[in-house]
C-alpha cells in the first residue's frame, strides 16, 4: 500500500505540472479572459479584446502539488494490523 501511495503521488505531481505547463503556465492567478492586441490596418492605432480563454495559474499548480505532497505524507501513516482471534 505504501508503494501505492508514493507512485500515485509521483504520478499526479507530473501530471499536474505537466497540464499546468501545456496549458498556459500562467505564474499569478488563474485567468478565465486574455487581452490579445489587434492592429487596425487603416488608422493605424493598435487596440486589445477581451478574448474568453481558460489559463490555469499558479493556483492550480498549488492544488496539485499539495494533494500529491498529502498523498505521500499518507505513505508513511502505519496500518494497524487486526489480531486474529485465538
Amino acid at each position: 500500500m505504501r508503494r501505492f501511495f508514493r507512485i500515485a503521488a509521483l504520478l499526479l505531481a507530473l501530471g499536474c505540472v505537466g497540464w499546468w505547463v501545456t496549458a498556459g503556465r500562467h505564474t499569478g492567478w488563474t485567468k478565465n479572459t486574455v487581452r490579445e492586441w489587434h492592429w487596425d490596418e487603416i488608422t493605424e492605432i493598435s487596440y486589445s479584446t477581451d478574448v474568453p480563454r481558460f489559463v490555469p495559474g499558479v493556483d492550480f499548480l498549488a492544488a496539485g502539488l499539495g494533494g500529491a505532497l498529502a498523498l505521500y505524507a499518507l505513505s508513511f501513516v502505519r496500518l494497524r494490523k487486526t489480531a486474529s482471534p485465538a
